[in-house]
């Protein structure tokens, strides 16, 4: 059986890797593209695509379902138009693999929901790469021994969300299996707004944003007289594309939605 795939989001460094990847797979399909730009057009136009890449180009995503009817999305967008293209994608049964973060809790229940009604498989994977999933179960299995954490990440300096979807989802790992609790001087107070960073359960977490950087996170746990550090590098959009490979091979299979690749490797 052949994966009908469209991507949302083609035109950016994930995207395009997507794009390369798709069209590359083996028991795949790229039948659409979804853009706020280029509608009316193929990906053959665009010049940072193969010039025989006849794939069409739409703007609305309920016309790209209707003439192309893909298997699954692949959404590489934004925060803003990520949980609007889940839902119209799930709403005509069609499997969204999404790789963007900006989630609220609210709109996660609800697309969780409307997967289990549609019964209809859903992946949302704060970081597709395998390296990045492994830190994360690795960080929930020492914070049993050495619970004073603090979560690093780093990023290029035009992701739009902070702290990333990776470190929250880190961070909510890690809080299963460790009490809450306020780290540091219980009188310490800070003298720089934010110099302490975001506070999840006690557990501090610092975003960096520098041209130069992909995507990296680091994990550090202390005790006494002792550091531990958990550390992933992404030095290029291809660490990420095994991943999404995996996904659109693994929603043909579920009934539901599932947040985070550890839950499927």
């Amino acid at each position: 059986m052949t994966i009908r795939v469209a991507i949302a989001g083609c035109r950016g460094k994930m995207g395009k890797e997507a794009v390369k990847t798709v069209v590359n797979q083996e028991g795949m399909e790229l039948v659409a593209a979804l853009d706020y730009k280029h509608v009316g057009e193929s990906l053959a136009e665009l010049e940072m695509f193969p010039p025989d890449l006849n794939v069409p180009i739409y703007l609305n995503l309920s016309q790209l379902i209707e003439d192309t009817k893909p298997d699954v999305l692949i959404d590489l967008t934004s925060p803003q138009a990520v949980y609007e293209h889940a839902k119209e994608a799930l709403l005509h049964n069609v499997r969204p693999v999404v790789g963007t973060t900006g989630f609220t809790d609210e709109q996660l229940e609800e697309l969780i929901q409307l997967a289990e009604d549609k019964q209809v498989g859903c992946i949302i994977a704060p970081n597709f790469a395998i390296g990045a999933v492994l830190m994360m179960k690795f960080a929930k299995e020492a914070a049993k021994y050495l619970p004073h954490v603090e979560i690093i990440e780093l990023h290029h300096d035009r992701k739009l969300d902070a702290p990333s979807g990776t470190a929250k989802k880190t961070a909510q790992m890690i809080a299963e299996v460790r009490e809450e609790q306020k780290q540091g001087h219980p009188l310490e107070k800070e003298t720089m707004d934010g110099a302490r960073g975001a506070d999840f359960e006690g557990m501090r977490i610092h975003s960096v944003r520098l041209p130069g950087l992909v995507a990296h996170q680091e994990v550090i746990f202390g005790g006494e007289g002792q550091l531990l550090t958990i550390r992933h590098d992404s030095f290029n959009r291809e660490s990420f594309m095994d991943g999404i490979v995996y996904c659109v091979n693994k929603v043909m299979e579920l009934d539901k939605l599932i947040y985070g690749l550890e839950n499927i490797l």
